[in-house]
């Protein structure tokens, strides 16, 4: 009888890349569950196949082959107990490092624990049987897909990282029947180079280097990522938390938060993916064809959903191996001229925010640090560049609005000569409270404290939770407590615990008092400076930035269906 590959789109993505990634050797055990595969596998003459009854005796069979042949080995069993019958051959495969692939098929994993029969839970194994495991549940959608190419690729490299050894990938089928599909899928191969291997050529066009949080930057590294761009029309597109101040600096935020204008001349052929977790949703967007991520750490983070290679090495070795010859760099100059067009034409905002950090950004001391609170302040702050010898974090790790004052209260006690600034709002701030009791506290400490009275940022226009009107702060924005911004509650702590005081409620108000919060002198108290704002005012100044520039092209359109529509409705 003639028959395809199985019709299961998780059995597909295994197949496509186990041949994409050159692993063919196959010792297979019989079973109904796994039958979609080897049944797959067995009409592919590419697949090298063996069958061995036995799972125990099968995986050792596994470790003798992949010693000899220096090649990966899979390994297919069904439900039951048969992959426990794995477990001796791969605690032998993880001590002497043999790229064993164990692929369990069971059913999905709902079953678990619900006295369905052949039904084990292969869901957590002994530390020393698998470097990784990973769970392929049956797909549903083209997220489910993306995600089962991702965790395939993952568990094939990691089965010949740092020497190899086994990986376990739990393949959950439906058994399905029928075997109709000519063709297995083109999946999204991703593959791991160390600094000993041969690199891939650099794609042609634009190059854009995305830099998220990110520790200290060296002269050095910031150098040799400036020879980077200046030799491959490489721009490096950073927020407040990259750290970065090299030449190809681009704090692209407000261009990229553009609601009616995308910059589509300004998408990269290639993403280079640095740093950690980034908090400038905006930039996040500017996608490109394709994303490299360079990380010592090696670990796969797919953050931009297009990633084909993962680096594993220090930046600067990664960027030293494609500094060429110095070329005009044409890609800079648009993204600067793009971001000009929009910053030229900024409108009047609303006291907010937004409108507090147009005009502290830019005057902030030489050489001071900046802290910045989740995540309205630290989005508010990323629309306008900061002096180039300011350092500025925010505790995006854990994302969390505790911490922030302490974070900089921790940082100010290392560097008692700088000045330390925060920015955060009110939440925040009662959040993080006690530590401004702490007898460490320095005059270096400088608070900036954006009161609306709630999580403003439930308020915003287009956030899922305005739908609520009102009723959000009840509950969501939480509005209303730590005295309900009291004029006098925070005047007061402030006193007792002998920090020098301001206070605004107006443009005019905070523009009286900045100067005394920004002076470059270290005076003999640390400052809280509360500026108690309006939400809705929060909210239209973030409108009105994302609304500065319009796409002539997307207004016509807009304006044609408007017409369209209400033409058949008359």
């Amino acid at each position: 009888m003639a028959y395809l590959y199985s019709d299961e789109r998780n059995v597909q993505i295994v197949l496509s890349l186990l041949k994409e990634h050159h692993i063919k050797k196959v010792i297979a055990s019989p079973g109904a569950t796994n039958i979609t595969i080897v049944a797959s596998m067995q009409q592919d003459s590419y697949f090298e196949m063996y069958s061995c009854v036995d799972e125990r005796s099968a995986a050792y069979m596994a470790c003798g082959l992949a010693a000899e042949s220096g090649e990966p080995v899979v390994l297919s069993c069904t439900g039951a107990t048969s992959s426990r019958n794995y477990m001796p051959a791969l605690t032998e495969a993880y001590y002497r490092k043999l790229p064993v692939i164990a692929i369990t098929s069971s059913q999905i994993n709902e079953n678990i624990g619900n006295l369905s029969a052949q039904c084990t839970d292969r869901r957590y194994l002994p530390k020393d049987v698998a470097k990784l495991s990973v769970q392929l549940p049956p797909i549903k959608d083209d997220s489910d897909a993306k995600n089962c190419e991702l965790k395939v690729n993952q568990a094939l490299l990691e089965c010949m990282r740092h020497g190899g050894g086994p990986v376990h990938i739990n393949l959950c089928t439906t058994y399905c029947p029928t075997y109709r599909t000519v063709k297995l899928p083109k999946c999204n191969l991703i593959r791991r180079y160390m600094v000993t291997d041969d690199f891939p050529s650099l794609p042609s066009g634009r190059i854009a280097v995305f830099v998220a949080s990110h520790k200290k930057w060296s002269e050095g590294e910031t150098e040799v990522l400036e020879r980077f761009c200046e030799t491959n029309n490489a721009v490096v597109f950073c927020d407040h938390t990259s750290g970065y101040k090299g030449k190809y600096r681009v704090l692209f935020a407000l261009a990229a938060s553009q609601e009616h204008k995308f910059f589509n001349a300004l998408k990269p052929d290639l993403l280079i993916h640095i740093g950690e977790i980034s908090g400038d949703y905006f930039s996040l967007m500017i996608h490109g064809n394709q994303c490299w991520r360079v990380n010592p750490d090696g670990e796969i983070r797919d953050k931009f959903g297009n990633l084909t290679a993962i680096f594993e090495m220090e930046e600067s070795c990664f960027f030293e191996k494609y500094v060429g010859k110095s070329k005009v760099n044409t890609y800079y100059d648009e993204c600067k001229s793009c971001d000009k067009e929009v910053r030229d034409q900024l409108p009047e905002l609303p006291f907010s925010n937004i409108w507090v950090a147009s005009q502290l950004a830019p005057k902030l001391p030489s050489n001071s640090v900046l802290h910045l609170g989740i995540l309205n302040s630290l989005r508010s702050w990323n629309f306008f560049e900061i002096p180039s010898s300011v350092q500025s974090y925010s505790n995006v790790g854990g994302f969390g609005i505790d911490g922030d004052i302490s974070s900089l209260i921790g940082a100010s006690l290392a560097a008692p000569d700088k000045l330390f600034f925060g920015v955060l709002g009110d939440l925040a701030f009662f959040y993080d409270l006690n530590v401004l009791g702490n007898h460490h506290i320095k005059n270096n400490v400088r608070l900036l404290l954006i009161n609306n009275g709630r999580g403003t940022e439930f308020k915003n226009y287009g956030h899922q939770g305005a739908f609520l009107g009102e009723d959000v702060d009840k509950y969501v924005a939480a509005a209303g407590h730590f005295g309900n911004k009291s004029k006098n509650l925070i005047k007061h702590f402030a006193n007792d615990l002998n920090f020098e005081y301001l206070t605004a409620d107006s443009k005019e108000s905070f523009c009286d008092n900045m100067q005394r919060f920004i002076t470059s002198k270290q005076i003999g108290k640390p400052i809280i400076f509360e500026v108690f704002t309006d939400s809705n005012n929060e909210s239209e100044a973030l409108k009105m930035i994302r609304n500065i520039v319009k796409d002539p092209v997307k207004n016509a359109k807009r304006v044609a269906k408007y017409f369209l529509k209400h033409l058949k409705a008359d």
